[in-house]
């Protein structure tokens, strides 16, 4: 008859699959933990262009100008969205909030020197025309960027 192992060939034989399961499991919380440090470092570049757009039409409300400096800001903080959205949000922003912008800057200047008539009341209906569509932006903005900006576990 052999005689029973000794507890601490037991505990030899477990100690190495132990090790192994904790390794694993310390990868795999590192794996989740880049995983979520990635998310949130794309949620603050997105959120910075969210931010911008947000600003854009900020300023042309409160302003009712596309001011040169408020839309260059804009395109500066806009210019990475191909990268970081899907086509759509990145053409939302830069054929249309942009481009629309540059429309009324372009109607404010063609409104300069024009006097009481025809023409001026069809620019100022033009410029009203677009800055209700920019107030209609906030809605259309977060509706964009909501699947975006979301941090979900």
């Amino acid at each position: 008859m052999t005689p029973d192992p000794h507890w601490t060939a037991y505990l030899t034989a477990l100690l190495t699959p132990t090790v192994a399961v904790l390794g694993a499991l310390i990868g795999y919380r590192q794996w989740r933990l880049a995983q979520n440090k990635l998310k949130l470092d794309l949620f603050d570049r997105r959120f910075k262009v969210y931010e911008a757009a947000r600003d854009l039409l900020a300023s042309i409300m409160t302003s009712g100008k596309a001011k040169d400096d408020e839309v260059f800001k804009f395109m500066v903080a806009t210019r990475e969205a191909k990268w970081l959205f899907d086509t759509e949000v990145a053409n939302y922003l830069d054929k249309q909030i942009y481009h629309k912008a540059i429309d009324l800057q372009t109607l404010a200047g063609e409104l300069d020197g024009v006097g009481v008539g025809e023409i001026r009341t069809k620019n100022v209906r033009a410029q009203s025309d677009l800055k209700k569509w920019f107030k209609a932006q906030y809605d259309v903005l977060d509706q964009k960027f909501s699947r975006y900006l979301q941090l979900k576990h």
